[in-house]
């Protein structure tokens, strides 16, 4: 019998038999009564991932790290509209205070800076969220994928070169402009770049081996998913570790440039422009050796444009078949929403937690491979970090001896968070990966970004809410305190990851049973 996953390991008879599976190289195709298809894009000849290949992977990480687009074009942004601002009542000239900045925030409708940030914020949610449905489940089509990372990754690399034209005050709509525009795109970088991985990993030459030997019945099922699992986790923690330490490099890199010209204006250009030669530098390379394994053909009668939207919303109607999946991707991002609120580390605490953050993740990988630990249980250990840091900022409520009181607690902080955040994002998305169909990465990475993107609304809103009623800063780690131990309750007792692999299997193999027999 073949199935929409290709060598899907079973572990008792009310799973999905597909050891005797294979796959037509062209994918196979279901369309229910309404038209809206679902497609496999997986094959059994896909060309095995190279050294050279995965190098190039990591090194677009390596560069993709964020410090341009979520720093220096904010900082760009944010300068240029304090300059151009100006008291109302004085005239053109007259300095522009923050009371000033609320008299204007107020013409959009609402009351300050800091609700500003807010809509703002909710502003390029929206149109990440646009993005992701679109455009998320059409990447699992054709060569879609590769060329809308590539498309992307222009975008944004184009938007962070242009900020040398960024020198007047008078440009602060365009900076604001390009700073959207670098943000959106860079968000939407990650997503389909973590997209990729999965179908990295069953392509090696470890994973087709290991697929020979299974096939052959020289390995049990569980050996099987045990290593599979292990390689996925393999390729996860390298490139997260290839990210931070691009993110010491270019910390150490601009310093090059904020030393020397730190009394010139421009400076922030720039570093901007240094930073995104070096991600342009690192990245080119992957598009260059990335080798093609392209999905199957946009169904008749289909766009691009619209597959997508329908393909989610069956994938929620049919939501019982996913339930491991949506407890995890609610508990992980509302868990790790906004635990730096208030804290605001300097240069050098930050590159601290940047080294902490390599060696952590490396550490974490190499225990786990050494003892052959599952991802969940690995998962669950930085998982708990996310509760005691908002635990610990309570204690400032009651005392002014700790709870982000002083210096030493905020350098504290960031080795702390260095040690676990990175190997916690390594592993969630480890674990999204496991949780996914084979073939349809696009599709559900994409809603993973969604998720993520829109809740991280929550945790500013509210805590800012919280904070300006109550006056007190610290008013707002309750709140954090109680939504990462919910959160994280739900993924530790609710999410199966076993059971949660085999149902993305039976969903696979249930869409193939019925296109057989709609073909009859």
């Amino acid at each position: 019998m073949s199935g929409v996953l290709d060598q899907v390991p079973t572990l008792s008879g009310d799973e999905v038999d597909s050891k005797d599976s294979s796959l037509d190289k062209d994918g196979l195709r279901q369309r229910n009564r309404t038209g809206i298809q679902f497609v496999s894009s997986i094959s059994k000849d896909e060309p095995v991932v190279t050294r050279r290949e995965l190098w190039s992977y990591y090194l677009y990480y390596n560069g993709d790290n964020g410090v341009g687009p979520n720093g220096y074009s904010m900082t760009l942004f944010q300068s240029l509209a304090f300059a151009a601002g100006y008291d109302p009542v004085k005239g053109p000239g007259a300095s522009c205070n923050a009371q000033i900045l609320r008299d204007s925030a107020s013409y959009l409708g609402v009351e300050g800076p800091k609700q500003f940030q807010a809509w703002f914020s909710s502003r390029m949610v929206s149109v990440m969220t646009l993005i992701f449905t679109t455009i998320g489940s059409a990447a699992d089509y054709g060569t879609f994928g590769r060329w809308l990372l590539l498309v992307i990754t222009c975008i944004c690399w184009a938007a962070q070169f242009a900020s040398m034209s960024l020198t007047v005050p008078s440009r602060w709509g365009v900076s604001m402009a390009l700073y959207m525009i670098g943000f959106i795109s860079y968000g939407a970088t990650l997503v389909f770049y973590a997209a990729v991985f999965p179908r990295l990993a069953r392509n090696t030459s470890h994973a087709k081996e290991l697929r020979d030997a299974y096939e052959k019945g020289e390995v049990s099922s569980e050996e099987y998913e045990k290593e599979q699992s292990l390689e996925k986790n393999r390729i996860s923690n390298i490139s997260t570790t290839h990210s931070n330490i691009g993110y010491i490099t270019t910390l150490c890199l601009n310093l090059s440039l904020l030393l020397p010209l730190k009394n010139d204006p421009r400076v922030n250009n720039y570093v901007l422009v240094l930073t995104n030669g070096y991600w342009v530098l690192t990245g080119i390379w992957w598009f260059i050796f990335q080798q093609p394994r392209p999905g199957p053909p946009v169904p008749k009668g289909e766009h691009y444009l619209t597959i997508g939207w329908k393909q989610i919303f069956q994938a929620v109607k049919q939501y019982k078949n996913f339930r491991s999946e949506h407890d995890w991707d609610a508990g992980v991002h509302l868990s790790k929403r906004e635990i730096l609120i208030q804290l605001s580390p300097e240069y050098i605490s930050r590159t601290s937690s940047g080294f902490t953050s390599t060696a952590s993740t490396l550490g974490f990988w190499y225990i786990q491979k050494y003892w052959k630990i599952s991802t969940k249980r690995m998962f669950v250990v930085t998982n708990v970090v996310t509760i005691l840091i908002p635990l610990w900022g309570m204690l400032g409520i009651w005392t002014d001896v700790i709870g982000f009181k002083n210096e030493a607690e905020f350098w504290a902080y960031n080795v702390v968070f260095g040690l676990f955040q990175a190997p916690y994002y390594a592993f969630s998305q480890t674990m999204m990966a496991e949780l996914t169909p084979e073939g349809y990465e696009n599709m559900f990475f994409g809603l993973f970004g969604l998720s993520n993107r829109a809740s991280s609304m929550i945790g500013p809103n509210v805590i800012q809410a919280i904070i300006d009623k109550s006056g007190d800063n610290w008013m707002g780690f309750p709140f954090l305190f109680a939504l990462c131990t919910c959160a994280s309750l739900v993924i530790w007792f609710m999410v199966d990851v076993e059971k949660g692999r085999r149902d993305a299997a039976a969903w696979a193999e249930d869409i193939r049973l019925k296109t057989e027999k709609s073909d009859e």
